[in-house]
């Protein structure tokens, strides 16, 4: 079955023309059920919709920036690890980003809390908000070059737009005076308005050393910590059984 020529034009000056391509199988469905005419523009017209809002969420996805593409259904709960899992299932109902409130995800290295962040990140994006996704070196060092090319202000407007921004790893240097000041300033405009996500390999209890200054760390941390939803994930790295091994050599369990 073929679409006539002029039909095909005007798909096309109407850019609906990715409709073309399921358009004959829409045209025999049509047909063998005898679908009256406004059953079947609503049949294809949903098509679209479709198509567009795959595309919408696909590129959602990828300005996000995520490592990788993860969701909860995919993490390992054979690993030896210990976490309230009431606590998380409760997290991905994303009423947390209703509330503007913030999660903490706290764990030694590889106990999944950056696999974690990421399925809470592609959940919200899949339900419509804006999420953004940093390792906290990569958004303090692109803050203080922007200084440098004096792009601050853009830059620093781009972290605050998300409504949700995942900070991977923070702690694992202890703040300049001035990365102190930036992400103060950044904890202090976020909050109230839009979430946080954190992961990091420190106790809360340790992070007010991290900063420069105390007075912001205080102020800051008040915000961010207190009262945030706070996830301990304990237990050994699941990336040793990760590691590729001899092929004599049993793999762990």
């Amino acid at each position: 079955m073929t679409v006539e020529a002029d039909l095909v034009t005007l798909l096309k000056r109407l850019k609906l023309g990715p409709i073309l391509a399921t358009l004959p199988d829409r045209l025999a469905l049509a047909r063998a059920q005898k679908l009256d005419y406004a059953a079947f523009l609503t049949l294809i017209l949903a098509d679209e919709v479709q198509r567009r809002d795959n595309l919408a969420l696909e590129r959602r996805l990828i300005q996000a920036g995520f490592e990788e593409r993860v969701t909860l259904e995919h993490f390992d709960w054979s690993t030896a690890i210990q976490l309230d899992r009431r606590h998380l299932n409760e997290l991905f109902s994303l009423q947390f980003l209703q509330r503007k409130e913030h999660v903490l995800l706290i764990g030694p290295v590889g106990v999944g809390k950056t696999f974690l962040a990421q399925a809470l990140g592609a959940a919200a994006t899949r339900a419509g908000h804006s999420v953004l996704f940093r390792r906290s070196d990569y958004l303090l060092r692109e803050l203080s070059q922007s200084r440098a090319d004096h792009t601050f202000e853009a830059v620093f407007r781009r972290y605050l737009a998300p409504d949700l921004l995942i900070v991977d790893d923070f702690g694992l240097h202890r703040l300049s005076q001035q990365q102190s000041e930036d992400l103060y300033a950044l904890i202090i405009e976020r909050h109230r308005r839009s979430s946080f996500i954190v992961t990091s390999n420190r106790d809360v209890s340790e992070w007010v050393g991290l900063f420069a200054a105390p007075i912001l760390a205080n102020s800051a941390l008040d915000r961010l910590a207190n009262g945030a939803h706070q996830l301990v994930i304990e237990g050994p790295s699941y990336r040793a059984r990760l590691a590729p091994r001899p092929p004599s050599e049993p793999p762990m369990t």
